[in-house]
């Protein structure tokens, strides 16, 4: 058998600021096996019940179905030791029949699949039924791993009467926030830069920060006219692929830049690093990522 390994996969798991802040609004999720560290999770509370909670403490993803049998072998392993560690990881179990739009997001080709997300970033884990004594070994890997990223707090261990409250502002982003507001894209940027210094592999302020510049390229642009535009140079394709993102067309943003990467070798470098920064935003799970990743792979290899 090999030895268990993590590997980092993607970029930053969350989605912009504005809506990881209104997701993290929704009430705690149903409880899986009797336990407040185990939780059943949906695509509608991947958001919270994954992204937001690993900025806080790591948590294990544990992909499975009804009819795998390795997965019953190795589920009551991962929620025993899900208890054993009290909150200091939350262990996230995700039915791939019932959440097929998670089991595309994620690739399934075979379960039981296990990752981990520390803050907000996906590790890969293993996809076998492992003895517990290897469990643990991984589990102590990721423990090290979140504690390097600043992810190694302890989830609360009963769900209390005030969890449908929304969660509190957090008061470094709060000059960036009121900037926000009132469309001062720089004061906003400068805020971020600010919260960066400090703690340089915060996520939230990452794509916070990839958000605004986003929001002040497109400042003042007319959406009809930039997308009606016929130039095809790597400039105004970026321009257009902006438009059309922030128009919620991921997949035709990624598909515009892909095609620039592939046929002007001269302005991969740039184009490249947007489509990346574009990736960030919408966060590796949308389904757009998964397959303009692909498409990025083959243009560029």
């Amino acid at each position: 058998m090999t030895q268990p390994s993590m590997n980092v996969q993607g970029a930053i798991d969350l989605a912009a600021l504005a809506k990881a802040r209104e997701a993290a609004t929704r009430p705690v999720s149903q409880q899986a096996g009797g336990s407040s560290f185990v939780k059943d999770v949906t695509a509608a509370s991947f958001e919270v019940d994954v992204l937001q909670q690993s900025m806080t403490v790591p948590v294990i993803v544990d992909l499975w179905a009804e009819w795998c049998g390795p997965c019953k072998a190795l589920s009551p392993i991962l929620e025993k030791l899900a208890a054993e560690y009290a909150g200091r990881f939350i262990l996230a179990k995700i039915d791939i029949e019932a959440e097929q739009q998670l089991a595309a997001a994620f690739q399934v080709q075979s379960i039981p699949m296990v990752l981990a997300f520390i803050a907000g970033q996906p590790v890969g884990l293993f996809q076998e039924a492992l003895p517990e004594p290897q469990v643990r070994e991984v589990i102590e890997q990721v423990m090290v791993a979140a504690a390097s990223a600043g992810a190694n707090g302890v989830a609360g261990g009963e769900a209390s009467n005030n969890d449908s409250e929304p969660v509190k502002s957090d008061p470094r982003f709060d000059v960036a926030e009121a900037a926000l507001e009132s469309g001062d894209w720089d004061a906003a940027i400068a805020a971020y830069h600010e919260v960066l210094k400090a703690t340089p592999n915060d996520s939230i302020a990452k794509i916070g920060l990839l958000n605004v510049e986003l929001l002040q390229r497109t400042d003042g642009i007319d959406f009809e006219e930039t997308l009606a535009l016929g130039a095809s140079d790597a400039e105004t394709q970026m321009k257009i692929a902006d438009v059309e993102f922030i128009c919620n067309d991921f997949a035709g943003a990624f598909a515009r830049l892909v095609d620039v990467i592939r046929d002007q070798p001269e302005s991969q470098p740039v184009v490249r690093e947007r489509l990346l920064q574009l990736f960030d935003i919408a966060g590796p799970t949308d389904p757009a990522v998964v397959k303009a990743r692909v498409a990025l792979s083959n243009a560029l290899f």
